[in-house]
């Protein structure tokens, strides 16, 4: 598993050029753009748009400072109109992306939600990944730790988020198994990361009950 904007190997898939810092990495860590017909820069999260893609580091400070300097239009080589908000429609669509799959890794057995159901997980040494909302309190989730070894753990959802994945109104714990879509949510969840730079600072909320 990889982290976006973190170093990649070969095996990862194929690089691409950040137009920010200058430097290729795997796609996973990046962002893609591409020019719409109206000359409109479009995010393309899924890469999957046609036409020459733009790409820029999955780090919210890099993307606005593609748009300070006009790196867009730039790389386009010609005018280009950028839409309000950009970073925050990026970061809006990756949070689609990775509630997305967590509710398929959810519905096909992949993912379990609540304390008890994470604790068992890790107990059978099943859990690959641990999610853990970033306000709940902090007291609480000590009770779970990530198992051994990197890109094993995921906070940059709330509470909410993840509830909304797992069809509750809340979640504090998930877990993920083994397997494609895990490593999926995990490379998700990191540029998402990237887009939220704030998450480190949240204050830890009250004790709630572990769902």
């Amino acid at each position: 598993m990889t982290r976006g904007g973190g170093k990649h190997t070969d095996a990862d898939g194929p690089e691409r050029r950040c137009i920010v810092t200058g430097q290729s990495q795997s796609t996973g860590g990046l962002i893609r753009f591409v020019i719409g017909p109206d000359d409109t820069v479009v995010p393309d999260v899924a890469r999957k748009l046609p036409g020459r893609g733009i790409w820029v580091s999955a780090d919210r400070d890099l993307l606005e400072q593609a748009l300070r300097k006009r790196g867009f239009a730039r790389a386009a080589r010609r005018q280009v109109a950028v839409p309000d908000g950009l970073p925050d429609l990026v970061e809006r669509l990756l949070l689609q992306r990775v509630s997305e799959l967590l509710s398929l890794a959810r519905k096909s057995g992949q993912a379990v939600a609540g304390y008890e159901k994470c604790r068992d997980l890790a107990l059978k040494g099943e859990m690959a990944v641990l999610v853990q909302a970033h306000d709940g309190s902090e007291r609480g989730k000590t009770k779970l730790r990530p198992p051994e070894g990197p890109d094993s753990h995921i906070g940059c959802l709330s509470a909410q988020e993840l509830g909304f994945a797992f069809a509750r109104d809340h979640v504090i714990h998930a877990a993920l198994r083994a397997g494609g879509l895990a490593e999926a949510v995990v490379e998700e969840a990191a540029r998402l990361t990237g887009l939220r730079k704030d998450i480190g600072g949240y204050a830890a909320g009250e004790d709630k009950t572990d769902a």
